[in-house]
């Protein structure tokens, strides 16, 4: 029996898998991009993240009609949705042929196969047997996905075949965009575990040429949100400057870019740095933290890292220089840390603790540090947001063979931390942030990343000139004297998925680390 009307709708339980096939559970990761600063004002990098990541969940017009027509069919349906069972789907077509006997079927036209969790499939013509649960799609498709609890997709591809009752299928050529990430492939394998990529591609930059991206001769998606890839060459627009034979990344994790970060700063003079991840297992990683440059000459570190829930630990041995170019070098050091949010309250508690040897230019001890830190969700006060955090601090520094011992050295005490910001339109937006803390450069024994004073004053400005240009000034007083101890001026510029950063940091009060010039380039994080 035949039947052909113009135009029909008639929903079935179909494409129940794809919510998996299609649907990556990539990460809400931030566009991020770092500063350096000594003013506070790293407060517009939060800023600034926060836009890009609105920008980047803004719904397109056809996501928000597919949004419109799921509620719309919902309410249409004589009974609730079945949560045990695939969810309805809804067929549309120009031309439509379905012969109930066999089961066969036919759309021709302007296609659309609505899966009620909120996946559209869009094409010219579709084939199929509702019986055996077969769909063909033997040209173009475009697939849209909005399911609940997982990424949003756009894709397009060819030569579609699926059986939604196996949950397998295959589709070629496919582009398109899965969360932040741009992927493409020779040829998509679905099983109802996984998915497997053939001669694939991952990016965060969406130019036709991208700036940077990952090729693998295999990836695997797995539902535990882990990417697994085989054969894998980084490349820098259409040139391969790197192999390695695996790469696994946990998808639900901020992950910095895999390409280098070059500069130039008065201090450093030209420098390039490079962290290299190589996984042992589920819970250690082993990272090379590299870092060349032309006045001291190789200064990396080396890290152990275990990672379980909220705990995470670190064996560090290498340099580490803070931005008056204090050179630490760890000889090893420890250092755990365990950080939970309540529950019931917009509270974050973190116990820190680092135990290990330090080295700065002739000094030398066992350095000791434990800390416990409670630390307020930002508030939001009307257009103005506040970030509140305190915690008390024991460090203890023991010198033994040290140039000229001076005895042990202890410094404890209370920080606090309060930072008031507003975002005033999408151009101009300010800060203004009160620091104490007990520890400084005068009663320490190491200076590494410690100002001469306790007790500081932080206010910044940041202007958005233009699309690509966004400039910053920052001023840090000296609470205690009164005092303007430090301004940064900053100037951020945008080429598509890559970032140029300039900054000139001005020192005043006579102070005798002078003012420094750096510049940089930074690619947007994968």
């Amino acid at each position: 029996m035949f039947f052909k009307p113009a135009k029909i709708f008639f929903a079935v339980a179909v494409f129940g898998a794809f919510t998996f096939s299609f649907g990556f559970n990539l990460p809400k990761v931030f566009a991020v991009y770092e500063s350096d600063s000594d003013t506070g004002t790293t407060f517009f990098d939060y800023i600034e993240n926060a836009k890009r990541e609105r920008r980047a969940n803004m719904l397109t017009d056809e996501q928000k009609k597919l949004l419109e027509d799921v509620e719309t069919a919902k309410q249409q349906l004589p009974k609730p949705t079945d949560p045990e069972k695939p969810f309805p789907a809804i067929f549309e077509g120009d031309d439509m042929v379905y012969d109930a006997v066999t089961g066969e079927f036919k759309a021709t036209g302007k296609v659309f196969v609505t899966q009620l969790d909120g996946h559209r499939f869009q094409s010219g013509e579709a084939s199929g047997n509702l019986k055996t649960q077969d769909i063909y799609i033997e040209g173009k498709s475009h697939m849209l996905q909005l399911s609940p609890n997982a990424p949003r997709v756009t894709f397009d591809g060819y030569h579609t075949v699926y059986n939604y009752g196996t949950q397998m299928g295959t589709m070629e050529a496919g582009s398109g965009r899965a969360g932040e990430y741009y992927i493409t492939g020779k040829k998509f394998e679905f099983y109802p575990d996984h998915v497997v990529i053939t001669d694939g591609t991952q990016t965060r930059c969406n130019a036709k040429v991208p700036d940077y991206h990952l090729s693998a001769k295999r990836i695997e998606i797995w539902p535990d949100r882990i990417m697994r890839m085989y054969n894998v060459k980084f490349f820098l627009k259409k040139t391969c400057v790197g192999t390695k034979a695996y790469e696994e990344r946990k998808l639900d994790k901020k992950h910095d870019t895999y390409l280098p970060r070059f500069g130039y700063n008065s201090d450093h003079g030209f420098y390039v740095r490079d962290t290299f991840g190589f996984p042992i297992t589920d819970h250690f990683t082993a990272v090379l933290n590299a870092h060349i440059e032309t006045k001291q000459g190789v200064r990396s570190n080396g890290e152990l890292h275990y990672g379980n829930r909220n705990f995470v630990s670190r064996l560090r041995y290498g340099y580490y220089s803070d931005s008056d170019v204090n050179w630490l070098k760890r000889e090893p050091s420890l250092e755990s840390i365990y950080e939970k949010h309540f529950h019931a309250l917009p509270l974050t508690y973190k116990l820190r603790y680092e135990f290990g040897r330090w080295r700065e230019e002739r000094k030398v001890a066992l350095h000791e540090e434990t800390e416990f830190g409670l630390y307020h969700d930002p508030i939001w006060l009307g257009k103005y947001i506040l970030f509140l955090g305190t915690s008390y601090k024991i460090t203890e520094d023991d010198p033994k063979g040290i140039y000229k011992p001076r005895g042990k050295n202890t410094v404890r005490g209370m920080n606090y931390d309060a930072v008031l910001g507003r975002q005033f339109d999408d151009r101009l937006a300010a800060f203004v942030g009160y620091h104490f803390s007990k520890n400084n450069s005068q009663n320490s024994l190491f200076k590494y990343d410690l100002d001469d004073y306790s007790q500081k004053l932080e206010t910044g400005i940041s202007y958005q000139l233009t699309h690509n240009d966004r400039f910053v000034v920052g001023w840090k007083f000296n609470t205690g004297s009164g005092k303007l101890e430090d301004t940064d001026y900053f100037w951020y510029h945008d080429l598509h998925c890559s970032q140029v950063i300039l900054r000139y940091r001005a020192k005043h009060q006579n102070h005798k680390d002078g003012n420094r010039f750096e510049v940089h380039w930074e690619f947007l994080p994968w």
